[in-house]
């Protein structure tokens, strides 16, 4: 106990005096002689000085001098404890003090040993490709580091990873004005999970949430649009959705909209898919010819374009040709729409979507074995929210509300339509 005490005076005193220039030199040049390293546990043992002395400022804000305790209060010395500095869990001497012989605990302490920043920080590292196994090899080596073990590591990274799921799940979508939903399925562990990435009127992508299912299917997507609204997302006939061609989702999606549904298919997809059905030696022209229609701004000359590529196709392959037919119209919603040029380069595809499922590979590299559904779903979740950090806003957005009203005027032409031939 008095070593214990001791310790924490001696904090005080370095960073009272800013003397203890012997320690000091010592430190100077062993960071001199080692480099970084050296410096990183140098400032880490700066850190645990400056929480100790923190820690006993507090306690004497709170109860007055040592030699003169105020109303009750009584210093109890100091114990062995541990706080978190940045990304590692560290021992220190924490003061004690008791008020009217009960244990009172000190605001400092209690904030400095709070394990969830750690827990975030130990996410982040994960996130980055860290794996629990060579955590230790991260920190810095200070001597007075503990609890970073495998087995640790991976209780704090379940307790952060829960979190975000809860969050994901719980987060209110009242308030996100959708504009466009991109739809895919990710694979993970045996299992297929259908994500929605939502793009606001403002331009801001969202991880809307995600639904797990044995496979992609209309049914697990039906269960995903019931978990979005059921949060508040207003999910209607306005809205535009990108999907890859994915049946079990355009099953849905038809199903619930019918001819109203605003479906663009994914161009890149089907390019790939086209390109499969043809011998190599037409591949690039195929390529170059599909693109070339794309490219076209007006709708009837796009049309127009993709019925020239169509017949091109039935020469060399009819069942390439028939794939083109299937999703003719699907892939030129955006030009029915009059969608600029910045802004169709963000929908013509499912990139952005496909671009968040690259950060879950990467950020789950070192997951080796799924160990049941909660831990498939609480990574997903963390990733999702992850990578949320890094969304910008999109191209071309101040373009999105006139699309909104070219969807709007198009709806209603649709359903005068459908009045002049119901009478």
């Amino acid at each position: 106990m008095k070593r214990i005490v001791e310790s924490g005076k001696e904090s005080k005193k370095v960073f009272e005096g800013i003397g203890k220039e012997s320690w000091v030199a010592e430190e100077f040049e062993e960071v001199l002689r080692s480099g970084k390293k050296a410096l990183d546990g140098c400032m880490m043992e700066m850190g645990r000085i400056l929480s100790e002395a923190i820690m006993d400022w507090d306690r004497q804000q709170v109860a007055g001098k040592d030699y003169d305790p105020q109303n009750g209060y009584e210093k109890w010395g100091w114990q062995k404890g541990s706080i978190y500095l940045g990304k590692q869990k560290v021992k220190v001497a924490h003061p004690r003090l008791r008020k009217h012989g009960r244990e009172t605990f000190l605001r400092s302490y209690e904030q400095m040993k709070n394990p969830k920043e750690f827990s975030e920080e130990l996410l982040m590292q994960a996130m980055r490709g860290i794996s629990a196994r060579k955590y230790r090899e991260t920190i810095t080596q200070t001597g007075a580091h503990f609890g970073v073990s495998p087995t640790s590591i991976s209780n704090r990274l379940i307790e952060a990873t829960g979190r975000k799921l809860k969050d994901l799940q719980e987060r209110s979508l009242k308030d996100f004005e959708i504009f466009a939903i991109f739809l895919d399925t990710v694979h993970r562990g045996g299992e297929a999970f259908v994500v929605a990435l939502g793009v606001d009127i403002h331009g801001t992508k969202r991880g809307l949430g995600f639904w797990q299912g044995a496979t992609e299917n209309k049914d697990v997507a039906r269960a995903l649009f019931w978990d979005l609204e059921n949060r508040g997302l207003k999910i209607d006939k306005s809205i535009l959705f990108v999907t890859d061609g994915g049946l079990g989702i355009i099953r849905m999606l038809k199903d619930r909209f019918g001819k109203d549904l605003i479906h663009q298919r994914c161009t890149i997809h089907k390019d790939r898919n086209i390109q499969h059905h043809l011998p190599k030696r037409y591949r690039k022209e195929a390529h170059q010819r599909f693109r070339n229609v794309l490219g076209l701004n007006d709708y009837a000359d796009a049309k127009a374009g993709m019925k020239d590529f169509q017949t091109w196709l039935r020469q060399i392959n009819e069942s390439a040709a028939d794939s083109l037919l299937e999703a003719q119209e699907e892939l030129l919603t955006l030009h029915r729409l009059k969608v600029p040029h910045l802004l169709r380069k963000l929908l013509h595809s499912t990139n952005p979507i496909e671009s968040l499922f690259s950060q879950v590979r990467h950020c789950e590299k070192n997951i080796k074995r799924y160990r049941g559904s909660k831990m498939s779903q609480r990574w997903l979740a963390a990733v999702v929210l992850h990578a949320e950090e890094t969304f910008r806003t999109v191209k071309g957005f101040q373009d999105i509300k006139t699309v909104m009203d070219q969807i709007k005027a198009m709806q209603g032409f649709k359903e005068k339509e459908g009045l002049l031939q119901a009478a």
